[in-house]
């Protein structure tokens, strides 16, 4: 593992340094083991971790090439770690969206356009007053998916996807379990839209915290 990692270590470099750009094709296997002073074995072993996330991409018959490096292309490793999340960490993990996610929602609030605003309230028409559970976890996922792109923020969309996740299975629960939550649901969807339309950051940040741990607290009285 040693030998691997600083395998790892010097593809990295050549990254950071500039020597190899986002895009650019690597050397020959065996040119860039002689330039690094590694091991053919070890250099392919560093290849094969840095493709699973998604620093380089390994085409068959082409060659190896750096990725983009675009940040949501790169946190998509964050999504399949998540995965793995036990049932115990539900709640850190709303809790790290309690802190992200109110602020990505005051951020939009100043850069949100009309057609975003558009769409956002097409969501919720075409939801109705009197969804399943599904179909209002589906869209609370999609409608703050589209408030977090309004942001502009890239970072900041994909690691909110990527720790959506984890609480989807505690969304369905409560809305199942919790005799109000789907009217509550709709209601706070509705104020937070209200509060992008009017531009006001601070009462979008307060809505989109109220939203959150709303969840959070049914959670905690739950388990």
């Amino acid at each position: 593992m040693a030998v691997t990692d600083e395998a790892i270590e010097k593809i990295k470099e050549m990254i950071v340094s500039g020597a190899l750009r986002p895009g650019d094709r690597l050397p020959k296997e065996s040119e860039l083991a002689a330039d690094l002073g590694l091991s053919r074995n070890s250099l392919r072993e560093a290849v094969r971790a840095l493709s699973l996330i998604r620093i380089l991409d390994v085409r068959q018959g082409d060659g190896t090439y750096v990725t983009s490096l675009d940040p949501q292309l790169l946190l998509e490793a964050l999504s399949f770690v998540v995965d793995f999340h036990r049932d115990d960490t539900v709640l850190e993990f709303l809790a790290v969206r309690r802190i992200l996610e109110p602020a990505a929602t005051a951020m939009a609030a100043t850069r949100i356009a009309d057609s975003q605003l558009e769409a956002l309230t097409e969501q919720l028409e075409a939801l109705g007053t009197a969804p399943s559970v599904e179909e209002l976890v589906a869209c609370d996922l999609e409608f703050h998916r589209g408030i977090v792109q309004a942001s502009g923020n890239s970072v900041l969309c994909s690691l909110l996807d990527g720790l959506s996740g984890p609480t989807t299975r505690a969304r369905i629960w409560r809305g199942l379990t919790q005799e109000d939550a789907v009217s509550r649901t709709l209601h706070e969807h509705r104020a937070i839209l209200a509060a992008l339309r009017d531009r006001d950051a601070e009462a979008a940040r307060s809505w989109a915290t109220v939203h959150v741990a709303s969840v959070e607290q049914w959670l905690r009285s739950t388990l």
